[in-house]
């Protein structure tokens, strides 16, 4: 699995994607801890991640990952055109954004891997629209005011699925996959910086079933 498939749809990767119903948002600084995170989050239940392009081993993190069959990689924090092709060469097959690029979304479909772009505003959601797109990440979410603010957005655009990140976590979990929207949230607090440093798999594998469980049970 190093490679974007042709044949993948967006829709494929949404369904494993809300499948889960918890997307990991990983920051690593060591692409040697990409391998033993991945079989944490598998073991914990989770076939998907997003891979941040935060540090320089974003890259070489995405391509360990990739190499797992058990996991969807997709990277996140992606800027540039220049991002996503590195992305997808190292074998992402979802990109995600913090905000919404024309740019960067044109060149996703023109490459043909599935791309969720960051959107706040029904400005930036309509623009998602008109790009043929109908799953946006919502970020970030608590500060942009949580579940009511989705609940706003939602009502004239009944179409449009969210991926609310940023803030989201076991004490609001429920709060936002309980609104029919939300696709599935982004989430730190099973692969926080500490475990990942300290080589905490076993803590991460807990905390992902805990959230998987959890998520379930919505």
């Amino acid at each position: 699995m190093t490679a974007v498939h042709p044949s993948e749809q967006p829709a494929d990767v949404s369904e494993t994607i809300a499948a889960g119903r918890i997307l990991p948002v990983v920051v690593l600084d060591d692409a040697r801890a990409a391998a033993p995170l991945g079989a944490a989050l598998a073991a914990g239940g989770l076939r998907s991640v997003e891979v941040t392009f935060r540090t320089d081993a974003a890259a070489e993190a995405i391509r360990a990952m990739s190499e797992d069959p058990q996991l969807l990689v997709g990277a996140g924090t992606v800027l540039t055109p220049g991002q996503v092709d590195e992305a997808v060469a190292a074998g992402a097959r979802f990109i995600v954004c913090p905000g919404f690029s024309a740019r960067v979304v044109a060149h996703c479909q023109q490459v043909g891997v599935p791309v969720f772009p960051g959107a706040a505003t029904p400005t930036e959601i309509q623009m998602a629209i008109d790009a043929g797109l109908d799953t946006v990440k919502f970020f970030p979410a608590e500060q942009l005011g949580g579940t009511t603010m989705i609940k706003a957005l939602a009502a004239p655009f009944r179409s449009v699925r969210f991926i609310p990140t940023g803030g989201v976590n076991t004490g609001n979990l429920r709060d936002y996959l309980s609104l029919p929207p939300v696709l599935a949230v982004g989430g730190t607090w099973m692969v926080a910086p500490s475990l990942l440093a300290e080589g905490r798999w076993d803590d991460v594998t807990a905390l992902t079933a805990a959230a998987v469980t959890a998520a379930r049970e919505i």
